[in-house]
């Protein structure tokens, strides 16, 4: 059900936050200056008309992910910080003081992904509009646009071809069997024993050993791979099943592969996965994907907090 509006009420010996707090602060000058109204229309369409419980305040949900993003919190502290601080609590709308925890740090992402991200970047073109109405930013510093490049690393193990073939085959076996395709054999024992005995012959140096137990699991991860696709549902030659279809093409890609192969598999799970070198003395390769991030002029977010102090000291 679409948030309710909040009408607070009057506390006999309560002093209202509006009376206690500098009305030249930041928080408080954005508080006042922001069109609050503009995020209830854009954001109660996410919700349903008369069915489920009243979601939270918008303006609650909104003013901390805007404080969120300002100070460089997690949804953790930022809930735990609103507590202790009472221009925060004005800038999410309220008019008394409160000691307890304004919502559940787990409903702030449920919350995101709810709005969705077309309405998250009217957030921040209201953030912009804030901002040039009071001659914090000026239109010039809209023009230019900073980019940069980075390597965002993926939380994955040292690729080893063992370690590779194994978790292929765990990948494919899992796959079928959730399926109902009765595999000939799937080498469960015989896999694993495999894999822990790679690891001590090449911790031991003893190479041609390694090389041996490394070649057995290639062996048994090609027979599971041609067991599945004599058994697998296909239509017009290709498996009906979408996942089984990638895992599939995926592990002739890794059988496929050499030393001297491009667009190598490095991760089963996170097959987009690149081996980066950034010339770092301490980290010779990252595996990862490039990111990029652009910025407006500047970062609109920490704007946020910064905006009434720059327009004063302007003056």
């Amino acid at each position: 059900m679409q948030p309710k509006a909040r009408r607070p009420q009057c506390e006999l010996f309560g002093a209202r936050l509006s009376e206690l707090l500098n009305p030249e602060h930041p928080l408080y000058v954005l508080a006042e200056r922001i069109d609050w109204s503009r995020f209830d229309s854009a954001i109660d369409a996410c919700y349903a008309d008369e069915i489920g419980r009243p979601g939270v305040n918008t303006r609650l949900m909104v003013g901390l992910l805007y404080l969120k993003h300002a100070f460089d919190e997690s949804d953790e502290s930022v809930v735990a910080r609103w507590v202790e601080n009472p221009y925060w609590q004005f800038f999410c709308g309220l008019s008394y003081m409160q000691h307890e925890l304004p919502i559940d740090p787990s409903r702030l992402s449920r919350w995101r992904k709810r709005v969705g991200a077309e309405r998250l970047e009217q957030l921040l073109e209201t953030t912009i509009h804030t901002a040039l109405a009071m001659k914090a930013m000026r239109p010039q510093e809209l023009e230019k646009v900073n980019v940069d490049t980075t390597v965002q690393e993926k939380a994955i193990a040292f690729p080893t071809d063992a370690r590779l073939y194994h978790k292929m085959r765990l990948a494919l076996v899992r796959r079928a069997q959730s399926l109902g395709i009765r595999l000939r054999q799937n080498y469960r024992f015989k896999g694993k024993k495999l894999l822990a005995k790679q690891g001590r012959y090449a911790h031991a140096r003893q190479l041609k050993r390694a090389a041996r137990m490394t070649r057995q699991l290639k062996t048994i991860l090609g027979r599971v791979l041609r067991d599945i696709q004599r058994k697998a549902p296909a239509r017009q030659g290709r498996i009906v099943d979408e996942r089984l279809g990638e895992l599939v093409a995926l592990a002739e890609r890794l059988l496929a592969q050499t030393r001297t192969s491009k667009n190598k598999v490095y991760s089963v799970h996170a097959p987009e996965v690149e081996c980066l070198a950034k010339g770092k003395a301490h980290k010779r390769y990252e595996f990862g994907c490039k990111a990029s991030t652009a910025a407006v002029g500047c970062f609109c977010a920490r704007f946020l907090a910064l905006a009434p102090a720059r327009s004063q000291a302007g003056r």
